[in-house]
């Protein structure tokens, strides 16, 4: 059973969030403005939450960045009630706990409480980047485009579908959100490592750097829109990759979390004209390909390419195809991409490509 909800949570009469066991997957976004009170406290003051579900340590803590569970602790539930606020790219893992929450709830059967999502809209608005992943992946991701232009309800809806989920799913609009209306998607960060809303831009692409040994300044106040390591000279290079709409900055700086922390690294500041449409997946495949060819340095991950999940960007990656080749698969993936799309938008406005 699907539902597409357009009042919000504490107005929804269903037997399992009024009087039975309730339990809330959140982060700090589950923040109510309206009310002055996080989500979970709803069920604090009717007498029915059962357990709260949330990041270890405080919000703003480097490597706070999944949720923890049990099948045993979801067993018992009625209903599981889930907010946070997805970042717009598939591989953000407050995300990914959700879905593999969705995984753990099949399992359950016809035990699985009901699921409630209480959508936000996406920090990086409808723009697409990237392909459907192919071949070796990583797990609990669902088949979207590395930025996907949906909602975290959306992704459900999807997800939902495509492992052929049976409990009852729910989703509550972004729109009928107060804070939807008092508050831009970013201003409570996300996670530790997503600060604001230039970051929501540069992820689909900078997440990529995780898996390699250049640090996107984690640790730091601006991550994903610096780049850098001991390794790297901080100069301007004229085979250095630098697309309309974007300005690249030699810069230095000393992370306090992360594989370099309170090492000086080296490297570049990406700064993003007004108004420019930045496709920070392909960018960031030029840098990489730059920095591979430049320092030997460099090293990508063994879960660099589950990420990536594209064996056409892999092999740009690794010289056998021009940039232009590897342009031309991103734009046909993005309009196959739009097409699934649509089906699982709930909203009026539709994903669209960076043109």
């Amino acid at each position: 059973m699907f539902s597409f909800r357009t009042t919000p949570l504490e107005d929804q009469l269903d037997k399992a969030l009024m009087d039975g066991k309730v339990g809330c997957f959140c982060t700090q976004n589950c923040w109510d403005t309206g009310r002055d009170r996080y989500m979970y406290q709803l069920f604090q003051e009717r007498g029915n939450l059962e357990i709260v579900l949330t990041p270890r340590d405080a919000e703003l803590t480097p490597g706070t960045n999944h949720i923890e569970f049990t099948k045993e602790q979801l067993a018992p539930l009625s209903a599981v009630v889930v907010e946070i606020q997805d970042v717009g790219s598939r591989y953000f893992n407050y995300t990914k706990d959700v879905l593999r929450l969705m995984s753990v709830m099949v399992e359950l059967g016809d035990e699985a409480p009901a699921l409630y999502i209480v959508d936000h809209l996406n920090p990086a608005g409808r723009h697409v980047e990237g392909s459907i992943p192919s071949g070796t992946m990583e797990a609990f991701v669902p088949k979207v485009a590395h930025r996907h232009g949906l909602t975290l309800g959306e992704l459900c809806n999807l997800y939902y579908s495509e492992i052929g989920a049976k409990f009852s799913l729910h989703i509550i609009s972004a729109l009928a959100s107060d804070t939807t209306h008092q508050l831009m998607p970013w201003t409570i960060a996300p996670a530790s490592d997503i600060p604001g809303m230039f970051t929501c831009y540069m992820y689909s692409g900078g997440g990529l750097w995780n898996n390699t040994n250049i640090t996107p300044a984690i640790g730091t106040a601006r991550p994903y829109e610096y780049i850098g390591a001991p390794f790297v000279k901080a100069v301007m290079d004229d085979d250095l990759p630098v697309p309309d709409g974007v300005m690249m900055r030699p810069c230095s700086f000393t992370p306090s979390a992360g594989q370099y922390a309170g090492e000086r690294c080296y490297g570049y500041q990406i700064m993003l004209q007004p108004g420019a449409e930045y496709h920070s997946l392909l960018h960031t495949l030029q840098l990489m390909r730059f920095f591979k060819e430049k320092y030997p340095q460099f090293e990508i991950g063994p879960e660099f390419y589950r990420k990536l999940a594209d064996p056409v960007l892999a092999d740009y990656l690794a010289g056998k195809i021009y940039f232009a080749d590897a342009r031309d698969h991103v734009k046909v993936e993005e309009q196959k991409w739009i097409r699934k799309a649509k089906r699982f938008a709930l909203y009026d406005d539709q994903p669209v490509r960076i043109k």
